[in-house]
């Protein structure tokens, strides 16, 4: 029996449906959940959420939020959230790049925890989005792995 997965924001719904495995990015490290999963609430940490169908392994970007187990339910909350595929690496790129040079500057009219929640932001988009790329390529038949 599958489990059913939700992965919500304040702006949309990202998904919904029924999902073999759940693997989020826990505050004590990474959690999976499989069908029947103790009841468990826990803070998510910024990193990869990824979930499993059919075989089919499906990949996001977290920045932060909560998630619930409840029987077959799984609950995510996320603060932001993204399908690794909708991620633009080089805007992804611009952004760290211009945390960087906020930090870096440390004017009086810098909020230095917003430039580092940006910056962190940025390098866990940058982080999944290549390593997704990566394991594709090598994947793929015919590719040399890295």
């Amino acid at each position: 029996m599958p489990t059913r997965l939700e992965i919500v924001t304040a702006e949309r719904i990202l998904f919904e449906g029924d999902v073999d495995v759940v693997v989020a990015p826990g505050s004590e490290g990474e959690l999976g959940v499989l069908p029947h999963h103790a009841a468990i609430m826990t803070t998510l940490s910024p990193g990869e959420l990824r979930y499993r169908t059919d075989g089919e392994e499906n990949y996001y970007v977290v920045h932060g939020g909560f998630m619930e187990v409840r029987g077959d339910l799984v609950v995510v909350l996320a603060d932001a959230a993204e399908h690794v595929n909708e991620i633009d690496e080089t805007r992804a790129e611009e952004a760290s790049e211009r945390a960087q040079q906020r930090i870096a500057a440390r004017g009086e009219d810098i909020d230095l925890e917003r430039a580092l929640a940006s910056l962190r932001r940025a390098q866990v988009r940058l982080l999944i989005t290549r390593r997704r790329r990566s394991r594709q390529r090598s994947t793929v038949p015919g590719s040399v792995p890295k």
